[in-house]
Order: structure tokens, then sequence, then C-alpha cells
């Protein structure tokens, strides 16, 4: 059992942590990723404690000191993995930021958090006093030793995604940071013998959370820059991968896949770890037969960071994110939102103290803005939709996922999207957007009677437009608010 008390001690920081780490295990590979050339690379623990420490040296010759933000905008790279040690190193807070997001996006972020320098794309541009390319070696100085951290101290500076508005600043401090995955670290039973392989931007809590286990178990990440099914499977069976993190995007596209679903059969990882978006209940059971086991499904956000899994060794139940990691506490509100409280928990916004009251009960629990149900078997947590994304339609409560849920049962369809539309009748309509499996074409009206076989008709879509794909962010996350735009 994990003494939960522990969490929040974080030993001086990332970059101390990581040095500990390295000095034990300096010659082991740490992470394989493009250098700044586009050529896979593969440093050791000792390389990366060395290196970061002489860009670190480059950044405080600059001026840039602890609290100070920098923002950091780059691909899986060797650059962005330095760059994010070294800042560490000298005590700055990171600005992430998605090397996908608009000029227009970057400059809010770079302005809203009152950034001294940038680690940009040769291609953005950005009125700032100081920057550095994220395609060239980063520039190095004299190695400086790790600032001290305390456990309040701000470490990483993470937007929101802004599907639902402007985004806003999210303070995760050094305890925030290093709770969330130690508990990770514990409950997934991870190891210096493990080899991680995925795909998922650093930018994002999920592919980061991948790097910190990495860098704290002195375990072997390799970190591609983009998802392309054979060379990810390449990557796996070439590492001997034993953990394997990803999205129902990519698992979906995977089981597009015949050949290499044979390879990745004969590898048998001893971890998939699914998150970020629900997983279909078809695809966890397929995925289940390529793998030897069902994805470990788990649930978290920006402002909480890791909270809740599926056991590892235990029922993993399809549909469902599962039970608390330790150190978070979990309830629902009288609305079915769902609220945590624990060390992983951010303590503010960035610069909007209004907004940071309203984010919590009275009691100090983080509402998240999702809505969820305890399953009445397992007792794990179900994500049922977004409190901003229920659809009020007659006076009655619709929720989209379970509207989604009963739609994608059907076996002609791949997936579904369901969003509210404004109607002069019900006040909203619930309206569906559907991705139809490879070589079939189902007809409205035996869609819609699929559905109200499963569903109370006030839940039944008036409408169902077939399109070929929906959209979504970076991390496959549905966009509902763009489903309206779809083609119909």
């Amino acid at each position: 059992m994990m003494d939960v008390s522990r969490l929040t001690e974080t030993d001086g920081g990332l970059a101390r942590m990581h040095g500990a780490t390295a000095a034990t295990r300096k010659d082991h590979p740490a992470v394989r990723l493009p250098d700044e050339n586009g050529r896979f690379t593969t440093l050791s623990h000792g390389e990366l404690d060395h290196r970061s420490a002489r860009v670190a040296g480059w950044f405080h010759a600059q001026g840039i000191s602890k609290g100070e933000r920098v923002l950091l905008c780059a691909p899986n790279s060797t650059v962005f993995v330095l760059a994010y040690l070294a800042l560490h190193r000298i005590g700055a807070v990171i600005v992430l930021a998605n090397p996908a997001y608009t000029d227009a996006e970057l400059r809010h972020l770079y302005i809203d958090s009152g950034a001294r320098a940038a680690i940009l794309p040769d291609d953005r541009e950005l009125d700032t006093p100081l920057w550095v390319s994220a395609e060239q070696a980063l520039p190095a100085g004299d190695p400086v030793p790790a600032v001290w951290a305390g456990p309040d101290d701000p470490a990483v500076l993470a937007y929101t995604s802004g599907t639902t508005g402007i985004p806003k600043g999210v303070v995760l401090t050094q305890a925030n940071l290093y709770s969330s995955i130690r508990a990770v670290l514990a409950a997934w039973r991870w190891s210096a013998r493990d080899v991680l392989v995925h795909a998922l931007p650093l930018s994002h809590q999920h592919g980061l959370g991948g790097l910190h286990a990495t860098l704290l178990a002195g375990s072997t990440a390799v970190l591609l820059p983009h998802f392309d099914p054979a060379e990810f499977t390449a990557h796996v069976v070439e590492s001997r991968a034993t953990v394997l993190f990803g999205v129902p995007a990519i698992y979906r596209r995977l089981l597009a896949e015949p050949d290499q679903l044979t390879t990745l059969a004969r590898v048998r990882p001893r971890l998939v770890v699914s998150g970020s978006a629900p997983l279909d209940a078809a695809d966890c059971v397929a995925l289940g037969e390529v793998f030897g086991q069902i994805p470990l499904e788990r649930y978290g956000t920006t402002e909480s960071g890791l909270n809740v899994a599926n056991p590892y060794a235990g029922e993993r139940c399809p549909g469902t994110v599962g039970l608390p990691l330790p150190g978070v506490r979990l309830r629902l509100l009288e609305d079915s939102e769902i609220a945590v409280a624990g060390p992983q928990v951010f303590p503010r916004y960035w610069n909007r103290p209004e907004t940071s009251e309203e984010a919590f009960t009275e009691d100090g629990f983080f509402r998240t803005g999702d809505l969820g149900e305890f399953d009445r078997h397992s007792g794990h947590l179900r994500i049922s939709g977004r409190k901003k994304e229920l659809i009020i339609s007659g006076g009655l409560n619709v929720y989209p996922r379970e509207v989604e849920l009963a739609i994608e049962a059907h076996p002609d369809v791949a997936e579904a999207g369901v969003a509210g539309v404004a109607s002069a009748r019900w006040g909203e309509e619930v309206t569906a957007w559907v991705v139809p499996r490879p070589g079939t074409r189902p007809d409205e009206a035996g869609l819609l009677a699929h559905v109200a076989a499963r569903l109370a008709k006030y839940k039944c879509p008036k409408h169902i437009h077939l399109v070929p794909d929906l959209p979504r962010n970076s991390m496959g996350k549905l966009m509902r608010r763009a489903l309206g735009a779809k083609n119909q």
C-alpha cells in the first residue's frame, strides 16, 4: 500500500529528482525521439542531466530566473525534453503550447502568461526579446546546479484547450505534478525496466505524464512526434515496449490495420493505457484480443492531473474509467458533476481569482465540469458527458454520450457525435452525426429505429447525418461545438 502522506514530497523539484535518478542510471537509455535534424536518437539519463544543465546555464546567463515564465512550443523532440528539463533546473515556469496552435493562439498564451522568452518553430513569430529556435540545437552555457523548488512553487502553466471559450492558464505546482505521477508509478507498478512508447504531444498532460514517469523511475520512453500505424508498430517491436499510451483515435486506426495488429500481437506489452476520450466498448474487446488484456482506461483533467483509473491487477470494466488513484478523493455533486480533491489538484487559474473561486466547492473540491455515475456492479466511475454539453430538449436533460453509445451499438456505425441544435419547438433538438463503418451506408430511418429500441423517446435524435469523420482536437477529444459545421 502506498504511503499517500509522501505524495507531496517533491525532493526539490523535477530536475533534482532526475539528477538523483541519473546518478544511478547514468548509462541507461532515457528517451528515444527525433533530434533537431529529425533523426531518431537515444539519450541516456546521464546525458539528459548533463546536457540540460548546460542549456539551463545559457538561459540563466540571459537573465531567466526562478518563477519567470517561458513559452515552450515544440514537437516531441530532444529540443523539447532538454528545454523542459533545463527550465525546471533554473526554476522557471514552463508555459506549454501545442505546435498545432495558430499564431493568434500562441500570442494569447504568451501575453496572458507574461512570458519572458519563447522557444518556437522557425516559422512562428512573437514580439519577444528572447527567441529560441525549436528546430536547431539549443544554445548551451556553463552547467548550473538545479535550484531548490518547494512543493508549492509553480512548475508548469498549462492552458485549457479552449473548446468552450478562451483558454485559461492552469497553475500546476511541483506537488501537483509529482503527486499525480507518483500515484501512477505505484498503481501501475512502473519500474526502471519499463519501456514506454507513445505518439502523444508532450505539450499535453497525457503525453507529458509518460515523460515524468520515465524521469522519476529511470526507465525508457520512445516518444514519436506523430502517429503512423506502421512506424508506431515498428518502434513497439524494436524497443520491446512494455507500456503503451494512446487515445481511442490511435487505437481505432491500429484496429483498421490487420498487418500491424498481427505484429503487435507478438509483443504483448504488460500495460496498454487509453485516455483523453471514451473508448468504444467494441474496440476495447477487439484490442483485448490483440494484446491479451483490455486497455486500462483512465481519467484526468488539465486542472487535476490523473485522478481515476481501472486497476492494473483486477477487473477492468469497459466503458468505465475505474477507481480513484492514491491520494485522490472523488464524489458526485447533486447534478452528477464529478468533483475531486487531493494533492494532484491545481490551486488556481492564472490571474483569474473569480474563476478560480467558482471552480471549487466550499469544502475545496474541484468542479471538473464532467458528469459521471458509478457502475452499479463494479463501483467504477463512468463518464456520461460534459456539464456544458448537456442537451435540454423539451425541458428534459439528455446526456450526449449516452445517445452516442446507443448509436455506436449499431453494427454499421464506426463512431457517433451528438449535440443539441437550437429549435423553436424543443429549445434544443438532439442531433447526431455518424461515421459509417467502411463499406456500409446505414440509413437514417434504420438508425433512428435502432436508437428508439434502446432509449426513451425524448433522448432519441431528431436528425442523423452521415459524415466521413468527426471534429476532434489534437488529443482525440470530440469537439461538439464544431459538429454543427459538419457537412450535412
